[in-house]
C-alpha cells in the first residue's frame, strides 16, 4: 500500500489534457473576489464615485476655489481659540456651514454642527474637525507668510482640519451631492490640553444609535489614517503646606522642594520600548514671591500607553513618587512644629484606547478615495478625537486634510498649501464612500 511509487508515462497530447483539467479545477476552487462587493462599497463604488457627475463638480470645486480656503484658513486661525473659550471661532464656522447652505445648531457644550439630509435620515456619518488649540488666550496668532507657507500659532492644528471641514460641505452644496446617509459637519470643542475630548464625547452621546461612521479631520498630510486610539491620561500632582517667610520661617516644610523631589523620582522610571509608554511634566507651578515658603505647588503631567497596564504602572508610580517627595522633604532637617505637608494626584482626564476593524466599511471608502487620487497612506496609533467613538465601537478614523505642516503646538507652527487639493478630494471622496450617494429619481 504504502510502497515505491511508478511514474506514469503520459503522451504529450494526455498531457495537455490532464493540465487543462488541473487549470480549470484550481480556478473553480478558488474564492470570486468580485462576486460581492465589500460594505463599504455598496453605496456607491470608490471607483465610480468620481465618475458621477454631481460628484466630479464638486471634486472640481476644490481647484477652483483654493485660494478662498487658503484665505479663510487665516481668517479663521486668527480667531483665538484657547482650550474652553472656543465661542468666537466656533460661531465663524458655524456661519460658514450656514452660508453652504446647511441647517445649523450649537450645542451645549459648544460644539456647531451643520446637517446634510440624506435619503435615510436613520443613518448618520459624522465629519469632525476640532476648534481649540492649546494655547492661552494673548497668545499672537496672526497669520504671516514666508512663500507658500503661512505661520502663526494654531495655523495647522487644527486650521487645517477647520477650513477643510467647510470646504467639504460647501463642494457638496454646490455640486448638489445627495447622501443616502445624512452627513452632519461638527466644529467640536474641546479636544486639546485639559479639553478631555468633551465636545466628542457630547456628540457621540447624541447621535450614537443613528451613528455609522465617525471622519476626524485634524492637521495638515495625507500620508497616514489613525486607525487606532492610544489611550491616555492626563494627572495633576499637588503638594500643600502652611507657607511662610523665608527667613523667619527658614525650616519649614516647603512643598516646592518636596515637588522637586518626587518629580526627580518620577523621571527617572523606566517604560517599555514596546508596547510604547511615554510621560511628560508639561507644567509645574507654585509659590507666589521668591522670598515666601510657598503654601502650593503642583505639576501637570501626560502619560500615554499602547498598553492600559502601563498606564496604570505609570499613574501608580507618580502617586509614589510624589509620596516618597513629602517624605523625604520631612524628612530633612526641617522645624516639623511649623507644619506638615499633604499630597494628592487628581485625575483631569483619560483618553480610552480602541482600534477599527481590519474590514471596516470605513477603511475600505478610505482605501478606495487613496486609489482614486494616486494617494498610499499607513495606518497608525495616536490619540485623537477619534478615541472615544473607537472606544464605543463605533467606526472611527482620523486623518489629515492635506498639504504640508511642522512645528504643531509651538509657535512656530507652519503649514504649506501645496498638494491641499489632493487632501480634500481623498477626504470627500471616503465621506461619500461610507454615506452613499442617493439614487436620482426620474423624472
Amino acid at each position: 500500500m504504502y510502497g515505491v511509487r511508478t511514474p506514469l508515462k503520459l503522451d504529450p497530447a494526455h498531457k495537455a489534457t490532464v493540465k487543462r483539467a488541473l487549470l480549470c479545477a484550481i480556478l473553480l476552487a478558488m474564492p470570486v473576489r468580485s462576486a460581492a462587493p465589500s460594505p463599504a462599497l455598496r453605496h456607491t463604488p470608490g471607483s465610480r464615485l468620481a465618475e458621477n457627475a454631481r460628484v466630479h463638480a464638486a471634486l472640481d470645486w476644490f481647484r477652483a476655489n483654493l485660494s478662498w480656503v487658503n484665505e479663510e484658513q487665516a481668517r479663521l486661525t486668527e480667531i483665538p481659540a484657547p482650550p474652553f473659550q472656543e465661542g468666537p471661532r466656533g460661531e465663524a464656522v458655524r456661519r460658514l456651514l450656514a452660508e453652504s447652505g446647511l441647517t445649523t445648531s450649537t450645542d451645549k457644550v459648544g460644539n456647531v454642527i451643520g446637517e446634510l439630509p440624506g435619503a435615510a435620515e436613520s443613518e448618520i456619518v459624522l465629519v469632525t474637525a476640532h476648534l481649540d488649540t492649546v494655547f492661552p488666550a494673548g497668545t499672537n496668532v496672526k497669520v504671516r507668510r514666508e512663500g507658500s507657507r503661512m505661520l502663526a500659532a494654531g495655523i495647522s492644528d487644527n486650521g487645517t482640519g477647520i477650513v477643510a471641514l467647510v470646504a467639504l460641505a460647501r463642494a457638496l452644496q454646490f455640486a448638489r451631492v445627495k447622501p443616502q446617509r445624512t452627513i452632519l459637519f461638527a466644529g467640536n470643542v474641546g479636544e486639546e490640553g485639559e479639553g478631555n475630548l468633551r465636545g466628542m464625547r457630547e456628540l457621540v452621546e447624541a447621535y450614537r444609535p443613528k451613528l455609522r461612521a465617525v471622519i476626524v479631520l485634524d492637521g495638515s498630510g495625507t500620508e497616514h489614517v489613525t486607525t487606532k486610539a492610544l489611550a491616555s491620561r492626563r494627572l495633576e500632582a499637588t503638594i500643600t503646606g502652611p507657607g511662610g517667610h523665608s527667613w523667619s520661617d527658614f525650616g519649614m516644610p516647603n512643598p516646592i522642594n518636596a515637588l522637586i523631589r518626587g518629580s526627580v523620582r518620577f523621571i527617572n522610571t523606566k517604560v517599555p520600548a514596546n508596547p510604547r509608554t511615554t510621560f511628560n511634566i508639561g507644567q509645574i507651578e507654585g509659590g507666589t514671591s521668591v522670598n515666601s515658603v510657598p503654601f502650593a505647588a503642583r505639576i501637570k503631567v501626560d502619560i500615554r500607553s499602547e498598553s492600559e497596564e502601563e498606564l496604570g504602572r505609570l499613574e501608580t508610580a507618580l502617586r509614589d513618587s510624589m509620596a516618597a517627595g513629602v517624605r523625604d522633604e520631612m524628612e530633612s532637617p526641617r522645624d516639623r512644629s511649623k507644619g506638615a505637608l499633604e499630597w494628592k494626584v487628581e485625575l483631569l482626564g483619560s483618553r480610552p484606547g480602541g482600534e477599527l476593524r481590519p474590514d471596516s466599511p470605513l477603511l475600505a471608502a478610505l482605501r478606495a478615495a487613496d486609489e482614486q487620487v494616486g494617494n498610499q497612506s499607513r495606518l497608525e496609533r495616536s490619540s485623537t478625537d477619534a478615541n472615544i467613538p473607537l472606544a464605543a465601537g463605533i467606526d472611527a478614523i482620523s486623518i489629515g486634510a492635506g498639504g504640508s505642516g511642522g512645528g504643531a503646538h509651538s509657535l512656530q507652527e507652519w503649514y504649506d498649501p501645496v498638494g491641499r487639493e489632493t487632501g480634500l478630494k481623498r477626504a470627500l471622496l471616503t465621506v461619500l464612500g461610507v454615506s452613499g450617494i442617493a439614487e436620482e429619481k426620474s423624472r
